[in-house]
């Protein structure tokens, strides 16, 4: 696959089955991402999108948000070399205004170092929710039609298309999810239209390599069909 998408689940029960607290789920979890990164690597993979953290997530208790955030400040504080020795460019989505400040300042600081990478573009989807990209898209696309610089008839997918935060990335091929759960959890809902999903029952402290290899290997035997015979 040339773009892998990733809802990455099950920190917090990883967590509650060993008597730890959520916090530490996302911790561990930072773990599986590098496992990834280097998966896709060694797979030849372009694209990575990882579910980082949800719209619905600003909901969870206050305490577990700003582990969350203080767990993603030391990922983009610490990762930075890596990624630069790993040539992969780092991207994100979703409503970065609604993240703290510093956050914010990392993120855009790790973003501008990495541009000239080519090897892999690691996209993460951050206070994002797709229905709300969607939302934003038909806004941006509703004012342009009211000022009269495009015409109601001229929107199709493809104007669609680059009015959402995912515009000129390839929509993904494969959708992982772990922890066994059956939904997607409001994720790249215009884009996932024709991703063949891979069902993973690990919760995403475990996921490793070899857990993403099999997911690529279940892939490949599929027939894409994009509703063809």
């Amino acid at each position: 696959p040339k773009h892998v998408a990733i809802i990455m689940d099950g920190n917090g029960r990883w967590a509650k089955d060993r008597g730890l607290p959520r916090r530490e789920g996302h911790r561990a979890g930072a773990e599986s991402v590098r496992e990834v990164v280097d998966a896709c690597k060694e797979l030849g993979v372009e694209y990575l999108t990882l579910y980082a953290f949800s719209s619905e997530n600003w909901n969870r208790p206050e305490a577990e948000v700003k582990a969350l955030m203080a767990l993603l400040d030391r990922f983009l504080d610490e990762r930075g070399k890596d990624l630069m020795r790993q040539d992969v460019k780092l991207e994100a989505i979703g409503q970065i205004e609604r993240l703290p400040a510093s956050t914010r300042k990392r993120l855009e600081k790790l973003k501008e170092k990495t541009a000239n990478n080519k090897s892999l573009t690691l996209v993460l989807a951050l206070s994002y929710g797709a229905r709300e990209e969607i939302v934003a898209a038909a806004r941006s696309l509703a004012t342009d039609a009211a000022a009269g610089t495009i015409k109601p008839e001229d929107i199709d997918c493809t104007l669609f298309a680059s009015r959402l935060s995912t515009a000129g990335i390839p929509d993904p091929d494969l959708l992982v999810r772990t922890s066994g759960e059956l939904r997607v959890s409001n994720f790249l809902l215009w884009q996932i239209s024709y991703s063949e999903i891979v069902i993973v029952k690990k919760f995403w402290p475990e996921f490793r390599q070899g857990d993403l290899f099999e997911a690529v290997a279940e892939y490949t035997r599929r027939h894409r069909r994009f509703g063809a015979l």
